[in-house]
């Protein structure tokens, strides 16, 4: 892949039906929505069935979807409408144990993004934790929703016998980042190859995500705690939003958390972590999956810059495609892999033969 190719990333504008039994809540929102920039909201409804309705008549590319609604929950709902007629949903939710377990099932539906509902806050405080609600729902209206292939293939994918060749594989993922993993690591063996992931996802979603992964994969998942060492058949998650990560050379490599500022916005940054593995010559492969903004791109590039292998997920399977389209344009992919293929190529890269 050329290194000055150019990717043009056009966005429409989002189209917001606001699903919430909580008049109170679908004001509030509508209120945050409005204000946000190409977010307009055409339509709200308190329950399932005047959401059908809406969704008939209004012609919706993205809706926010409550948990708890009578009748039919939003579960259920999200479930019918990814089944019916496919769109792009965020779902919103309490930060409760049972709340990160249903987010873990909204995003195994096809949820775009699960976003946390505080469970006490005023109204300028609520304002101000969900600001950042205009921009995600912006990216799930110019989502990819139809693509869920492979994950079966992949599981599969786990017998396969697998001789390590001694490179980490290191993931950057944030939107639509837990699906993608999902995918990519249920291919992984017990004797996988040392793996660290930069998560930009709710905490305690994750925490749920990795107690869940330790429990289905082969290898084992863990989060990325300061100097723990690189070796094979662990998963390393960080996802910290205080500490950024970063890999220090040695035999074997070891990880590294630190407190410092945000990094073109972002913490942990991808970029910090692909720039570190360059830095320090490790031998690796990098890829960037699904995910809003930029971060990674750099960092990718340093990488592949240094001689090392490089891996984009392809923008047809990427949930959201920012992230991918970012490291493309910097010149950082040596290839393009769509999502079913991704779990293989990082272990075909990482792996002797």
């Amino acid at each position: 892949m050329a290194h000055n190719r150019k990717v043009s990333l056009p966005m429409h504008e989002a189209r917001v039906l606001v699903v919430d039994d909580s008049a109170a809540m679908r004001a509030l929102f509508s209120d945050i929505l409005d204000e946000a920039k190409n977010v307009r909201v055409v339509g709200v409804a308190a329950n399932a069935g005047a959401a059908r309705e809406q969704i008939a008549e209004l012609k919706p590319n993205v809706i926010t979807l409550d948990v708890e609604m009578p009748g039919m929950s939003g579960i259920e709902f999200l479930a019918e409408i990814m089944e019916t007629n496919p769109l792009p949903v965020v779902m919103l939710s309490s930060l409760t144990q049972a709340g990160t377990e249903t987010s873990l099932k909204a995003y195994e539906l096809g949820a775009v993004e699960c976003f946390p509902k505080p469970l006490k806050a005023t109204p300028e405080q609520f304002s101000k934790t969900v600001g950042k609600l205009g921009k995600i729902v912006l990216a799930a209206a110019n989502s990819n929703v139809h693509d869920r292939k492979g994950r079966a293939e992949q599981k599969a994918a786990a017998d396969v016998p697998f001789a390590w060749n001694g490179h980490i594989a290191a993931f950057s993922a944030s939107m639509g980042g837990i699906d993608a993993l999902t995918t990519i690591l249920g291919g992984f063996p017990a004797n996988c190859p040392p793996t660290l992931v930069c998560l930009q996802a709710e905490p305690m979603v994750v925490e749920t995500f990795i107690k869940r992964l330790d429990t289905d994969l082969k290898c084992n998942v863990r989060a990325a705690k300061d100097g723990a060492n690189l070796t094979q058949g662990t998963i390393h998650i960080a996802a910290d939003p205080d500490r950024h990560v970063v890999v220090e050379p040695g035999q074997p490599a070891r990880i590294r958390l630190m407190e410092r500022d945000p990094v073109d916005g972002a913490r942990p940054s991808a970029n910090l972590l692909f720039g570190s593995i360059a830095r320090g010559a490790v031998p690796a492969v990098g890829a960037v999956l699904t995910g809003m903004g930029t971060d990674g791109a750099r960092g990718l590039r340093l990488m592949r810059d240094a001689g090392q292998d490089t891996l984009v997920q392809d923008r047809a399977t990427a949930m959201v495609a920012e992230a991918p389209s970012a490291a493309i344009e910097a010149g950082a992919a040596a290839r393009e892999v769509g999502l079913g293929d991704l779990g293989p190529a990082m272990l075909k890269a990482c792996g002797i033969g």
